[in-house]
């Protein structure tokens, strides 16, 4: 998708059921105009929405410090 950054999943040490999404986008734009407005989001949803019990949060944040 045009503004996709690329992706890291990780799993929680000390509770092994809890994952961590965090999604980069080169703009917020890009994330809720572009990809949650594409059919490419319809089938991402059709595939894997009903996976999620209870469904994630989702959260959009800005990086404010890189080290």
């Amino acid at each position: 998708m045009p503004g996709f950054g690329g992706l890291t999943l990780s799993r929680c040490v000390e509770r092994p059921g809890t994952y961590l999404l965090l999604v980069t986008w080169r703009s917020l734009e890009d994330y809720t105009d572009g990809f949650r407005g594409s059919a490419q989001y319809q089938e991402w949803r059709r595939l894997l929405h009903h996976f999620y019990d209870p469904f994630p949060v989702v959260e959009h944040d800005e990086q404010v410090l890189t080290a």
